[in-house]
């Protein structure tokens, strides 16, 4: 005897192919919930409501062994040939092996005994009505640490996200998350409701729409990366002079997540030292987050964002012209070689790591101004030793230096279901190198 798993969408019946619907009349046993057992009229089989899956499981399991094609130890099946013919059928929402019952399933049956009649999943039906290639897609099921995992999407700035929503993880409980990361990433909303029914209702949603409107419990929503042309215009006289939000940044298109965090960025510009009419060099500048703060508070220094990736140069310049600034100047190009070009300078901030960092610190150090710094932000072990060593070799030879770090370890409350949280920032290091007067 076999447990015929058999997935069912909101259309019911009719959705399903022959071969399933003839599953299914020909079952001892169809276990489901009132919706999915409404489908069918009543047949001889026996019929079973499905309520709690753990309980269903163990009395079929009582129910097999009664027919003799359970072993006691219930760990294999042994089928009799007079019910040979005879099967379970349990009826599931979609796929149920896509965040469905399918892994619970397996674990507690063996797997051999268990054949799977897969109905098109949500997500499938969702990108589908979207008209929108799903291969790349990231999913978040309603299961399991489901902000925690939007989270991590989220800042990555993944492409396309399907999100599954439901009675508590709702589409207004989305929104709020998506509100207090504050990313510079930006995504259109699609909602999709009741895919497959008659009930169904597919469209674009702005965020304030998410948090005000209900939506069906049997929903979707699909976020889009929007390009960062399409962002939205900047009020300037609304942000703050110190701290610019995260999301007040254009982010690089193809690598998400460069943008220095508020809190750190304060930080490093504590550990700069500013002042009026200076030369500061951003040295692996990414979407430029710190050279426009930078630039907002001293307006007549010169500040040179050095990136060396078309998409980060792009943004830097994008960002420049929303928040209107004069003072800085994009600069492409790939470091140390790039930095014997510019004008000599009082600060330098270093938001690059990886071989060449020995080789830009050379070049900083030569071309840094008696009585300036160099500010790093590393987050791995190696780079803080790369930079120790060096500082070392340098102080043999030039005692007119020294150095301090600044560990930071961080987190922001974000908001989730009636609860309130912590999402930890990444762990980084703030070195800052000074040279003394001579």
């Amino acid at each position: 005897m076999t447990v015929h798993v058999v997935g069912i969408g909101l259309d019911g019946a009719a959705g399903l192919s022959a071969s399933a619907r003839q599953v299914i009349e020909m079952a001892a046993l169809v276990v489901g919930s009132d919706r999915h057992l409404s489908y069918f009229s009543q047949e001889s089989c026996e019929r079973w409501v499905l309520q709690d899956l753990n309980t269903i499981i163990l009395e079929i399991r009582r129910w097999l062994a009664l027919n003799g094609n359970l072993e006691p130890d219930g760990e294999t099946f042994s089928p009799p040939s007079t019910t040979s013919e005879q099967h379970i059928v349990i009826l599931v929402a979609g796929d149920p092996l896509f965040y469905g019952w399918g892994k619970l399933l397996i674990a507690q049956l063996p797997a051999a005994k268990l054949i799977f009649h897969p109905h098109v999943s949500c997500v499938q039906l969702a990108f589908n009505r979207l008209k929108i290639p799903w291969q790349d897609a990231h999913f978040v099921g309603s299961q399991g640490l489901y902000f925690e995992e939007l989270t991590a999407k989220l800042k990555l700035g993944v492409e396309k996200i399907a999100a599954l929503v439901d009675e508590i993880h709702t589409p207004a409980a989305l929104a709020n998350l998506v509100q207090a990361l504050d990313l510079p990433t930006r995504y259109e909303f699609w909602v999709c409701e009741n895919l497959g029914s008659a009930d169904e209702r597919v469209g674009p949603r702005p965020l304030s729409a998410l948090l005000e409107e209900s939506f069906a419990p049997l929903s979707v929503v699909v976020m889009l990366r929007e390009p960062p042309m399409e962002a939205a215009s900047l009020d300037l006289e609304k942000l703050p002079l110190l701290g610019i939000p995260d999301g007040a940044f254009i982010g690089c298109g193809d690598r998400p997540g460069l943008t220095v965090e508020r809190e750190v960025r304060v930080l490093v510009l504590a550990q700069l030292a500013l002042q009026r009419e200076q030369v500061v060099w951003d040295v692996g500048a990414g979407n430029g987050a710190v050279s426009i703060e930078i630039a907002r508070l001293f307006p007549q220094s010169q500040v040179y964002a050095i990136e060396q990736t078309v998409s980060g140069t792009s943004a830097i310049e994008f960002n420049c012209t929303r928040f209107r600034l004069q003072n800085l100047l994009s600069i492409h190009g790939t470091a140390p070689e790039i930095l014997h070009r510019l004008r000599p300078p009082h600060r330098i901030f270093i938001g690059c790591s990886g071989p060449a960092l020995t080789k830009i610190l050379g070049v900083c150090a030569l071309r840094l101004l008696p009585g300036g710094c160099i500010v790093l932000v590393l987050d791995v072990l190696e780079d803080i030793a790369t930079v120790l060593s060096w500082m070392g070799d340098r102080v043999r030879r030039e005692p007119h230096w020294n150095y301090r770090i600044v560990q930071v370890q961080l987190s922001r409350s974000l908001q989730g279901v009636n609860l309130t949280r912590f999402d930890s920032l990444r762990p980084v290091s703030i070195v800052t190198i000074d040279r003394l007067l001579d």
